[in-house]
């Protein structure tokens, strides 16, 4: 018999060191981290190109208008240009419009405002074609029409103090003869905000009644935490709406309470008061300043702003403050091709911002179509903001604002600062 003879099998086995270990581990550090500059670089090339592409593109939009225009003014040279009056390409709030149309005598907007003034224009040219001065009856009976126009409605309300939960009860009833939004259609859809000032801590509104100028709401609002001593120095603000769906809604009017005659003591108040038209905030003072500092770096074909303060600003406010907020717009052939915004200052006449801003020109333009605006607006969270005054600075500017924009120009790289007024 043959013998077999198993030989036993040798097997290696290698050991790692721990300084392998740790090459690894480093090694696939150092990959991950390249790979996520690799893809933070890719991300920055590919949002470079999406800025890139939009200036583009408003570049050729505007440049498109531009030729449109030159094309339109060469073919109607034949034909007499009426005259306009120039507007902003900011659209003041609607509130404003009812301050203007209310300080010419007039409590309604525009177009009802306009309408109502052909009949004294008419009145006036006969007068002067018949040189006979009208009676005073013909006077007092205008002044009657006109004071009917001007009329907003009333607004009914109730006031009392609950002492054993410290708490100020008020009561929206109802309102009665507001104005239609539409006088073809008739009717509007309203609703009344309600806050206390001065604090404007508290705030409600009512839910809003379809078509009607005599809504009736009937709703109470509790305000806990007031003491008695407290009372007298709270005024109650009411701002009657109309609601639109498609749009802003529209402000009626505004009734102001203030319950310095008001006794704690005393059981539910009732009360009624006119509806007034938004009171002028815009005075013999002005629309106030701002600060403002510019600076041109043509390397970097960018365009740093910074908003430094504002000074006597009006008094938006019932208070007699605002709570005032910058936006800037960057404007090319006079297209906004990007905005920014300041932090709001509650409180303040006097505002101090000192924030800045980088804005990207558009390639290998330069500064010659380019300009800046600024809108100095009072931020109100029951209502739309309000617009303060309006600056602009560029080539195309005058003043005070040219000979600042023609400085950034002449000495890039070197932050210029000067104070501008603000206008309408």
């Amino acid at each position: 018999m043959k013998t077999v003879e198993i030989h036993p099998v040798h097997t290696t086995y290698h050991t790692i060191t721990a300084g392998a270990v740790a090459g690894i581990c480093i090694g696939s550090i150092v990959f991950l981290i390249g790979i996520s500059i690799i893809a933070y670089r890719c991300y920055q090339r590919r949002r470079a190109r999406n800025v890139q592409t939009r200036l583009s593109y408003a570049i050729k939009k505007g440049l498109k208008e531009s030729t449109n225009g030159r094309r339109t003014s060469s073919s109607v040279k034949s034909t007499p240009l009426k005259q306009h009056r120039a507007t902003s390409p900011i659209l003041p709030p609607q509130d404003s419009i009812l301050d203007r149309s209310s300080d010419q005598g007039y409590n309604m907007p525009p177009e009802n405002g306009q309408r109502s003034s052909y009949p004294d224009q008419a009145f006036c040219e006969n007068e002067k074609e018949a040189v006979t001065t009208p009676s005073e009856k013909d006077v007092s009976q205008r002044e009657k029409q006109i004071d009917e126009k001007q009329r907003l409605g009333m607004l009914y309300f109730s006031v009392e103090y609950d002492e054993h939960n410290t708490a100020l009860l008020v009561t929206i009833v109802r309102a009665s003869d507001l104005p239609p939004r539409d006088p073809s259609l008739g009717g509007c859809d309203p609703y009344i905000k309600l806050q206390l000032l001065p604090d404007k801590k508290h705030k409600c509104k009512t839910r809003v009644l379809r078509k009607t100028q005599h809504p009736s709401y009937d709703e109470t609002f509790t305000f806990y935490g007031i003491s008695k001593n407290q009372i007298p120095g709270i005024t109650l603000h009411f701002v009657i709406l109309s609601f639109d769906r498609f749009s802003r809604d529209e402000i009626i009017g505004e009734v102001v309470y203030p319950l310095t005659d008001v006794s704690a003591d005393q059981k539910e108040l009732l009360l009624f008061k006119e509806i007034n038209p938004r009171h002028l905030k815009f005075r013999a003072q002005g629309r106030g300043e701002l600060l403002v500092s510019l600076c041109y770096q043509p390397a970097a074909n960018r365009l740093t702003v910074v908003v430094l303060k504002a000074r006597n600003l009006p008094k938006m406010d019932i208070t007699g403050l605002s709570d005032p907020i910058v936006k800037i717009y960057l404007l090319y052939n006079n297209q906004r091709i990007a905005k920014k915004k300041t932090h709001v200052k509650k409180r303040t006449l006097n505002p101090v911002f000192n924030e800045s801003f980088l804005f990207d020109i558009p390639y290998n333009e330069g500064l010659q179509n380019i300009s800046m605006e600024f809108l100095v607006m009072d931020w109100d969270r029951m209502t739309k903001n309000e617009v303060i005054g309006r600056l602009e600075i560029g080539g195309k500017s005058s003043g005070q604002e040219l000979h600042h924009w023609n400085e950034v120009m002449n000495c890039p790289r070197k932050q210029i600062a000067e104070w501008h007024k603000l206008r309408e």
